[in-house]
């Protein structure tokens, strides 16, 4: 028997976060509470030099190691660096918030680590087995963050529901996995490619196993009818917590759906494209639809959430790279937005306050212009109007979308955006035209208020110069094969 040492430069990222990951768990063992802030340090320090190691790794053309189940090219680089800076910039906003909630210790950080090293294996996952196991060392990490405040039972019911709901989806995604290991023969997503493309496949068996994955599939993006639980969940969980889950995840999401239905299940677009074009239409309508009723930020975002992932798909649901480029261009904006929403809910929050009504952001400007304009950009941007980088977004998957002949969905698109577009501007309507209700003076440290600050402005930036990002996916969903 020949055993062959496999290529380990393209996993390089991930066996050195793996590595950190380890030694953090046992440095913050001795640390005690008044220093914590070393563990916040170590754990910044890791993902910043996983970044330079991405960088310094990162293939043009696809490089696969492992017997196949792991592969990196371009895409996976450039949403593992995003991954890494979104992870970063929320650990940033969340430090002062989670402080003055008690929740600033070192399980926090290492369930952290351990969540964005479920989210590289999803990303650079070709095989089922890996998508899997990146899948699963996602969630449950999440599912404990979810619960991390512990005498709180509004969380602890969220994180029940969560795992609840999220352990029958993998049911339902693991299902729809053997069926098509069943129909193909074959776990490894280039080979259940060339079997289909061959006519091997067991067609009935084939069909019933993409209706299962899309179900799982919907489920970890939130799309409707599998979106029960983000209301919930966002609610529920700690401002911080909500923050990393409707953000980075997204990225590592949008990979895996993008590896198995345009990797492996291509040759059945006009199937999961149908199938996708209903998630879409009632994602966006639901979403946008029962946000107007909110008069809780965090549940309004999440409904908000459920909107942005039908967008999403109408970029998959093309079946073309220029759709694919468009929606990832599309996860990437609104990881940035949602990072830049609930940093200003954190950062208006404060000990035993938090700032999740929306009565609470009234006369915000009398409060504090700068902060007031860089949450006018943000909702700008969520809305989808120009010149911010969210009118490119939306327009980007639209047009994908209508030269792939979904005009019908185009039309539904543009009229659920324009409902959506209210609940946004309510917003900016309270903090510039509205007495402020609570006068007291916004704190927070420093590196936050800039950080958001330049969140803020990126809106606007990239809503300016949108064509080197844009460009940037198109290269990378094109190096990647798909």
């Amino acid at each position: 028997m020949n055993f062959s040492v496999p290529d380990f430069t393209p996993a390089l990222p991930e066996i050195f976060l793996l590595c950190a990951l380890s030694a953090i768990l046992v440095v913050d063992l001795f640390i005690e509470d008044a220093k914590r802030f070393t563990t916040y340090l170590l754990t910044q320090g890791a993902l910043a030099i996983s970044v330079v190691v991405t960088i310094m790794t990162a293939h043009m053309s696809p490089v696969h190691t492992f017997s196949g189940m792991y592969v990196s090219d371009m895409m996976t680089s450039v949403l593992k660096v995003g991954t890494f800076l979104s992870v970063m910039i929320l650990l940033s906003y969340s430090r002062d918030y989670l402080q003055k909630r008690g929740l600033f210790r070192g399980e926090f950080y290492t369930l952290t680590l351990f969540t964005t090293l479920g989210m590289l294996v999803m990303i650079s996952a070709s095989n089922f087995l890996t998508l899997y196991l990146g899948l699963e060392l996602m969630s449950l990490s999440l599912y404990a963050m979810v619960a991390l405040q512990r005498d709180s039972s509004i969380s602890t019911e969220a994180a029940m529901k969560y795992f609840v709901l999220g352990a029958l989806a993998s049911g339902l995604l693991l299902y729809g996995m053997s069926m098509l290991y069943g129909a193909t023969g074959s776990l490894d997503v280039s080979r259940i490619l060339e079997v289909i493309r061959s006519g091997q496949a067991n067609n009935n068996v084939l069909v019933f196993g993409v209706v299962f994955v899309v179900a799982g599939l919907g489920f970890k993006l939130g799309a409707v009818p599998f979106h029960m639980w983000i209301p919930d969940v966002y609610h529920g969980a700690p401002t911080a917590i909500t923050l990393f889950i409707g953000s980075a995840p997204k990225l590592a999401a949008f990979a895996f759906v993008l590896r198995i239905l345009a990797g492996g299940l291509q040759p059945l677009v006009h199937d999961w494209s149908q199938m996708l074009a209903i998630l879409s239409v009632l994602s966006m309508g639901l979403g946008n639809i029962t946000a107007i009723a909110q008069t809780n930020l965090k549940r309004m975002l999440a409904y908000s959430t459920i909107s942005h992932m039908g967008f999403l798909l109408l970029g998959i649901l093309s079946g073309t790279v220029n759709g694919y480029s468009s929606a990832m261009f599309y996860v990437l904006i609104y990881a940035l937005m949602t990072l830049g929403g609930f940093g200003m809910i954190m950062l208006l929050s404060r000990e035993g306050f938090e700032a999740d009504n929306l009565d609470d952001y009234r006369g915000l400007n009398a409060r504090s212009p700068w902060h007031a304009f860089v949450m006018l950009l943000l909702m700008f941007s969520m809305a989808g109007i120009p010149p911010t980088v969210g009118f490119y977004a939306k327009f980007s998957v639209l047009q994908a979308a209508l030269n792939a002949g979904h005009l019908g969905i185009v039309i539904a698109a543009v009229m659920f955006s324009l409902i959506g577009a209210f609940y946004y501007l309510r917003i900016v309507k309270l903090m510039y035209f509205d007495a402020p209700v609570d006068h007291s003076p916004i704190v927070g440290t420093s590196d936050c208020r800039i950080l958001l600050g330049v969140n803020g402005l990126a809106m606007l930036l990239l809503g300016i110069l949108p064509s080197s990002l844009m460009a940037l996916c198109a290269q990378s969903i094109q190096s990647a094969g798909f």
